[in-house]
């Protein structure tokens, strides 16, 4: 097959062109452009897809390619990403909202506007292959594409993905899916990969997100559940639900964030106690592996990347929203998240998380 594989620049985009042309097929890489300076201050040095330091993994990419033999392309989708998935960050952060980039990039931009632009600059190819560490599948009974977790739990991006949909995953290849971080690291080095020690991504964004949220909603006050003033925020785009750290206030036991009232400019704190929530309301959900949900199911569910699956069951409500019921009390459950359903390593869907619920 002609397989285009999505080039980050990282070692993991790297191995899986590696693995496609050893196994024979014709590849090219594709990158992407998605800075356009100065729409923001200088780079931090730490690794990320956006930010001023975009021209040091184009290169590192293109070395990558020409170290394997392949053609390499960039495709400017700068427009695009500061339309989809700038200006949501921007505005959820303004709405008191916490949103995760990644989630809508993927789908909308990765493996969207990036393989779509090729075949417009006249590449033909037949599959679109990227370093995300999950892995794909098929259901023949009901004829669905699936998504599953990666081999290595500890490195799996499935949660990412949730909202790719089932022509996406239909062209998708996941290569280093199977894979161990520290076997693509290995394979990387030696091939003789340039980037076989490159760091691993901190974020999405190289800089201080401050420069691409600020707004009109600055500084406010900082309240407990009773509406007492316990002290000033520095601006609601700079908190999240949960948040303990950085409140600056001064208290007997530790405070963390339970809401966000953007439209009050305000933060509402409390005890760790009360960030637990036994159910959430999720909306804009989107299924991979059944067509939609019709009845209650038993699922895991991850409310943040980094967090574990906690038990739950979901039930469908009114325009495609769930209801999450958890089997244990969950921390917080933070709108604009994600929430991520599984049964063992399958991915059956998700969506963005409108509140948690007592």
């Amino acid at each position: 097959m002609k397989i285009a594989v999505g080039m980050s620049g990282g070692v993991d985009s790297s191995v899986a062109a590696l693995l496609l042309k050893r196994a024979g097929h014709e590849v090219v890489g594709l990158s992407m452009k998605l800075w356009r300076a100065p729409a923001a201050g200088r780079g931090t040095g730490r690794s990320a897809c956006y930010g001023p330091d975009e021209e040091a993994d184009l290169r590192a990419a293109g070395e990558v390619c020409a170290h394997l033999g392949i053609p390499f392309h960039v495709a400017d989708c700068a427009e695009n990403y500061e339309n989809t998935v700038i200006g949501n960050f921007r505005d959820e952060y303004l709405s008191g909202r916490t949103p995760n980039p990644c989630v809508r990039c993927n789908p909308l931009i990765k493996f969207g506007v990036l393989p779509e632009a090729a075949r417009k600059a006249g590449l033909a190819f037949d599959r679109f292959a990227t370093g995300h560490y999950a892995r794909a599948g098929y259901d023949a009974v009901h004829g669905r594409r699936l998504l599953k977790k990666a081999l290595d739990t500890r490195k799996d991006q499935s949660y990412f993905l949730y909202r790719l949909t089932q022509d996406q995953l239909a062209a998708a290849l996941f290569p280093v899916g199977e894979l161990r971080k520290e076997q693509v690291r290995e394979m990387a080095r030696q091939a003789g990969l340039p980037v076989h020690d490159h760091p691993e991504s901190q974020d999405f964004y190289d800089g201080d997100w401050a420069d691409l949220v600020r707004g009109t909603n600055g500084e406010g006050d900082i309240v407990d559940r009773e509406g007492r003033v316990l002290g000033r925020h520095k601006g609601v785009w700079n908190y999240t639900v949960g948040q303990r750290k950085g409140l600056g206030i001064a208290a007997a036991a530790a405070l963390y964030v339970l809401e966000i009232d953007a439209a009050r400019n305000r933060l509402v704190v409390g005890p760790e106690s009360a960030t637990l929530r036994l159910s959430a309301s999720v909306a804009d959900c989107a299924w991979i592996a059944v067509e939609r949900l019709t009845e209650r199911l038993e699922v895991q569910v991850k409310v943040r990347s980094s967090g574990r699956p906690a038990g739950a069951t979901i039930s469908p409500l009114d325009e495609g929203r769930v209801r999450v019921d958890f089997a244990a009390p969950v921390a917080a459950v933070t709108p604009g998240q994600s929430a991520v359903f599984y049964q063992d390593e399958l991915v059956v869907g998700g969506g963005i998380i409108e509140a948690g619920l007592p």
